[in-house]
């Protein structure tokens, strides 16, 4: 990963936030006349502002994937059996879609009824479609550290949205942008990658 490649990548996704972002909040105002999302209200709070903030979570999102990377690195490093951090990665990410259950379960009054089993299940058959594209593309050792990234680092980095402050449709917003920035970057990683690699190990799991 040269820093031409990083410097593609880091405003690509921007990019994707901004407008899957956008998307999303014109959606939810139009769904909801009330809507707001970290103290933003609706009032003011047009398609510009939601790309921006849509920005702004690309670039979180991306924050949150190169840590997962480093994070990979040293775990192989120090485990050293791939099969144990493959195994710890599995049992993380069915934790986080239960964990996340829970907190939305606890708060909802805030969250609706449905939430707290919709999202779970919704995330966690958004991360089995991508983690199957992404074998499909490069190999079967990327299955669970996909999945991984995209329920325990997406669950993470959208922390932020899940206090009892907001509601559905704030969680809803965080939640969209992140998913398809995740997917979008595990995605892009191997072709971005793939002059590098090509004939030899990627250096990471999830390329």
């Amino acid at each position: 990963m040269n820093i031409r490649k990083w410097f593609f990548l880091f405003w690509s996704c921007m990019a994707v936030g901004a407008v899957v972002t956008a998307v999303t909040g014109s959606i939810m105002q139009w769904t909801d006349q009330e809507f707001g999302f970290m103290g933003l209200e609706a009032a003011g709070f047009n398609a510009a502002m939601m790309a921006l903030v849509g920005t702004m979570i690309g670039a979180f999102s991306q924050m949150g994937f190169f840590a997962y990377l480093t994070l990979n690195y040293i775990a192989l490093s120090i485990l050293r059996k791939k099969y144990l951090w493959n195994a710890l990665q599995a049992y993380t990410s069915l934790f986080a879609l239960l964990a996340l259950g829970y907190m939305l379960y606890e708060n909802r009054a805030s969250f609706n009824n449905w939430l707290f089993w919709v999202l779970p299940i919704v995330l966690g058959l958004i991360a089995l479609t991508v983690a199957n594209i992404k074998t499909q593309q490069t190999n079967k050792t990327a299955f669970v550290p996909t999945m991984f990234l995209m329920i325990v680092v997406t669950f993470i980095e959208a922390w932020p949205a899940l206090g009892s402050e907001n509601n559905a449709t704030a969680v809803i917003f965080m939640f969209v942008p992140l998913i398809a920035c995740n997917a979008y970057q595990i995605l892009m990683l191997h072709r971005l990658l793939k002059p590098r690699a090509e004939g030899a190990p990627s250096g990471t799991e999830a390329g």
